[in-house]
């Protein structure tokens, strides 16, 4: 059935009456798996680490272990798609290998139906990242995004199916605005479409259609980012309640930030079931942006275990800043400062409260640590000296710089220390410099007084 089809069906469709729903179908095309030999294992073991179990095996309709969380990841597709983002053909090439180290289990490539270049650039991932097995024995599944339309599945085969494991999404709206606005077809006219290639009840009945039609995974897309967690996991809950077939695919989540909920949403998805996230690298995408892969994989990695039932997933989060900061250049739109785990003040600290903790102990303020997620650390540490600093992020400063002061002294460089910076934002090694420098003009203007007074 539909394990012996190289193929996943997504259908992403949104609403803004708060009943957004998606559905990843595949349709069964017998010709487009012919070459694949589906009875050879995919002996994956998994990225190396101390914490977590190796890697399943690659299975299409289904992942053996129940607390692996495939990370489909969609940079080059639904990424692209954010103003201003235009990638060539070698930087889309250069980004898959790095997601494939990464250990991204899926990679969308893109749409190749769009144009030619589009077509050639999957067509050269699936060739050359689709068939590199890496130390561990991972080899990332390419996927082509597709529309329900034939000539759409058809290019998207030709440009797939050199990889060693080849994937084509398909996809299709089911809320009734874009179907009225943007499809211009019924309910009837969708469904239709379903079984040749909205309200609960329709969606239902057409997910049970793609999964009698060869569905190995069924994405559920919160388009315009609509959702909230609660809803977006009872959804889910009921899906799974509902739909004849259902527990025979592989359901998928896939989340858009349009309220700032991507990332939540994903979560509560797996929380109820989803064992397949779509993610983008720094959260880029249509509009405001995607779940983001650091934030999704980080979450699960800190807190899967303890409330999310011991869940992990493949990624290997020593990648991650690397990734991150090449896909920021290639793509072209700078990572926020104040952006979870990679952001230039994700491991900074300003407040003295705060920076007596560091200093103490990291744990005080730092849930993951950079090195996790292949980080260098910031200099001084993360302690960035200004006005809110304290007397201790100071002593610590100087001892670094090499100076011992008594009490004394060190009260009076502390005096001029938080005077200056009430003028300056940060202060530098030059600036903590130039106190000691008036501290001891300012001893010895005082030593000559009082000799010339004596």
């Amino acid at each position: 059935m539909a394990s012996s089809l190289p193929l996943s069906t997504s259908i992403l469709s949104s609403r803004t009456n708060g009943n957004n729903k998606g559905v990843p179908f595949t349709k069964p095309i017998s010709h487009l798996s012919q070459n694949i030999d589906h009875k050879k294992p995919n002996n994956i073991v998994g990225m190396v680490t101390s914490q977590l179990p190796a890697r399943p095996v690659y299975i299409p309709d289904r992942i053996p272990d129940k607390s692996y969380v495939r990370v489909l990841d969609t940079t080059l597709r639904d990424g692209e798609q954010a103003a201003g983002v235009a990638l060539t053909g070698p930087e889309k090439l250069e980004i898959a290998r790095l997601l494939a180290k990464l250990g991204v289990d899926v990679i969308e490539a893109g749409f190749p139906s769009s144009s030619r270049e589009e077509f050639e650039a999957v067509r050269q991932i699936a060739i050359e990242v689709g068939n590199n097995v890496d130390e561990n024995g991972h080899v990332p599944v390419i996927s082509g995004l597709a529309r329900c339309v034939e000539k759409d599945v058809e290019a998207t085969w030709e440009a797939v199916k050199h990889a060693k494991y080849p994937r084509v999404t398909m996809v299709i709206s089911t809320s009734k605005i874009h179907m009225q606005y943007k499809l211009k077809k019924s309910e009837e006219d969708v469904l239709s479409i379903v079984r040749d290639m909205a309200d609960r009840r329709f969606l239902y009945q057409l997910v049970e259609e793609a999964i009698k039609g060869g569905a190995t995974t069924i994405d559920f897309a919160d388009t315009v980012g609509y959702k909230f967690p609660h809803e977006w996991a009872q959804f889910f809950q009921e899906a799974r309640e509902s739909i004849p077939g259902i527990d025979n695919v592989v359901l998928a989540t896939h989340c858009h930030d349009d309220l700032g909920l991507a990332t939540a949403n994903t979560l509560a998805a797996v929380h109820a079931g989803a064992r397949q996230v779509e993610v983008t690298i720094n959260g880029i995408g249509e509009r405001a942006g995607n779940a983001s892969l650091e934030e999704v994989v980080m979450a699960i990695k800190c807190r899967g275990n303890d409330l999310l039932g011991g869940i992990y997933t493949g990624i290997n989060t020593k990648h991650i800043f690397t990734t991150c900061k090449r896909v920021e250049e290639l793509s072209g739109l700078p990572i926020q400062p104040n952006k979870s785990i990679v952001g230039r003040n994700a491991f900074v600290h300003a407040s003295g409260i705060h920076q007596d903790g560091v200093l103490k102990h990291r744990g005080t303020y730092e849930i993951i640590s950079p090195e996790d997620i292949g980080r260098p650390r910031p200099s001084n540490d993360g302690i960035v000296l200004g006005k809110l600093s304290g007397r201790h992020a100071l002593q610590t400063k100087l001892t670094e710089l090499g100076y011992e002061l008594d009490d004394e002294k060190f009260k009076y460089v502390f005096w001029r220390f938080k005077a200056l910076a009430e003028k300056k934002k940060d202060l530098c090694d030059s600036d903590i410099k130039s106190l000691l420098l008036e501290e001891k003009v300012a001893k010895a203007s005082a030593k000559e007084a009082h000799q010339v007074h004596t």
